[in-house]
């Protein structure tokens, strides 16, 4: 039987594209009981098996959190392409053809649909058009978090920490608030530790917590840090990035207020010394974009080096 006879009437690949990193680092602890157990667990040790000696940290790299599954329902003529949203937020897909052979989409691909918080939609139909001939296809599935309909409201957002202010980079800083995703974040220099607080009101919509490495290699780790996620109620998303390994001090799902902590500031991904990364988004159609915003800081409204008074950036 060729390859291609193998693959007729049958799903030969799937690809998933989740608009996030690739891989993230992940921990494995190691250690010894007092009766000379050794355990392993993705936690250190605690009082029902607590350690008799060192603990060994294992380092290995796991897949970060997925936003969306692609789900086929197959019968003999047709299978149907649903997407499962994994997150406590509206996610937009995209599915498209890498290729197809003897099968008819309806709608036809490429499709976008929007996907509610934790539901499934129906993205495509694909119909077999002569079950005879076999059918030979490859689909891809791009997500991005949020709603393309949200429309940002007029908010002042609080200072997402307790501590002096020192703004390393403002907003369209040259060195990595250049694209549409940065161009109006804020890094706010932090040491390692400094309890990062919640800027506004909303619900907890993406965590990751494991990675542990930190440079100036784009290529190797522009986009890729700890972060925290949070949806507000008109639509738009706090990102707060750069936290420390293990920083996280929320799940996803989780409901926040205003100067809740949330996270430890860091020095992880694109990054040579600890941080805060702060940036409010949205969803303009498969493609995140920043948004310009206000904030309070202990003696009033903050402003940036390039904002000047009664004027603000605009997202590019």
């Amino acid at each position: 039987m060729s390859p291609r006879a193998a693959c007729a009437s049958a799903l030969c690949l799937l690809l998933l594209a989740t608009g996030l990193t690739t891989a993230q680092a992940g921990r494995l602890y190691k250690w010894k009981d007092a009766q000379g157990v050794t355990h392993y667990a993705g936690k250190p040790p605690g009082q029902q098996a607590p350690a008799a000696g060192p603990v060994d940290v294992l380092h290995f790299q796991s897949t970060p959190s997925a936003l969306v599954k692609l789900r086929l329902e197959k019968t003999p003529t047709r299978y149907q392409a649903w997407a499962d949203n994994l997150l406590p937020g509206p996610v937009q897909v995209q599915l498209s053809f890498v290729r197809q052979r003897g099968l008819i989409a309806s709608p036809d691909l490429p499709v976008r649909k929007l996907v509610p918080a934790h539901g499934s939609v129906l993205v495509s139909t694909l119909i077999v058009a002569d079950p005879l001939a076999g059918s030979d296809f490859q689909l891809k599935l791009d997500a991005q978090p949020g709603d393309p309909q949200a429309r940002p409201l007029d908010v002042m957002y609080q200072l997402p920490f307790d501590a002096p202010i020192r703004v390393d980079q403002g907003p369209g800083g040259h060195l990595s608030h250049d694209d549409a995703q940065n161009f109006d974040a804020i890094d706010f220099a932090l040491p390692e530790g400094t309890p990062v607080l919640a800027a506004r009101d909303g619900v907890v919509m993406q965590v990751e917590g494991d990675f542990d490495k930190a440079g100036l290699d784009k290529e190797k780790f522009g986009g890729r840090s700890n972060f925290v996620r949070i949806l507000h109620g008109d639509g738009t998303m706090a990102l707060y990035a750069h936290l420390k390994p293990e920083g996280v001090l929320v799940r996803a799902g989780q409901s926040v207020t205003t100067g809740q902590r949330i996270g430890l500031s860091g020095n992880t991904g694109f990054s040579t010394a600890p941080h805060l990364h702060f940036v409010v988004q949205v969803n303009t159609g498969m493609r995140l974009a920043s948004v310009p915003i206000q904030m309070r800081g202990p003696l009033g409204e903050l402003r940036f080096p390039d904002q000047a008074p009664g004027r603000q950036n605009t997202p590019r």
